[in-house]
């Protein structure tokens, strides 16, 4: 059972986010008095919506782990340009309960595929200009290649299942929602 500790966010009526509360969920190290060698230290996942610039610096530290030898990122940002169009910004909305809910169910699947210790997986939501990280995910682990295909498989899997939409906006005030490619309730064109 792992405890729960939740930070409030708001979001402006106009930009039609929904009121949410960040989910933070983890546990601390047990037996603070031991050396490190005998420390056990019980797994933790890291879920955060947030209207707020993201953190490479707080995931990263966030899965820090004595037993683990590696942390392997994904850092996905606001690029300028799509189809030839120039791109000033996005904008993300989500459906944040069943959104939580998918990015838990993709923590479980990666625990049950490789041998990883901390997972913390940030999207930022409202408007994220050009350069600006939408999503970051950090996993750390004994060794790298379990860390490695485990942010892989999260950010596929956070983009075919996690009900989150991204509007563009482009320099020519005009803009255009997107759906995922991956997404598996899209539709072929």
């Amino acid at each position: 059972m792992s405890s729960l500790e939740i930070s409030s966010s708001c979001f402006n009526q106009e930009t039609k986010l929904p009121l949410s509360l960040p989910l933070v969920e983890g546990s601390t190290f047990e037996a603070p008095g031991k050396d490190m060698n005998e420390v056990e230290e019980k797994s933790k996942d890291i879920i955060k919506f947030t209207p707020e610039k993201l953190s490479v610096d707080e995931a990263s530290q966030l899965v820090i782990s004595p037993l683990c030898g590696a942390i392997s990122l994904f850092v996905g940002t606001t690029r300028n340009n799509f189809e030839g169009k120039k791109v000033i910004s996005l904008e993300y909305e989500a459906y944040l309960p069943m959104a939580e809910n998918e990015i838990r169910k993709i923590c479980s699947d990666i625990r049950q595929k490789w041998p990883v210790k901390h997972i913390a997986v940030f999207h930022r939501l409202g408007l994220v200009p050009v350069t600006e990280a939408s999503v970051i995910i950090a996993v750390s682990s004994a060794h790298r290649a379990a860390s490695l295909e485990a942010v892989s498989y999260a950010i596929d899997a956070l983009k075919a299942r996690v009900p989150i939409w991204k509007k563009e906006i482009y320099e020519e005030s005009s803009s255009s929602w997107k759906r995922n490619k991956e997404c598996f309730w899209a539709t072929s064109d």
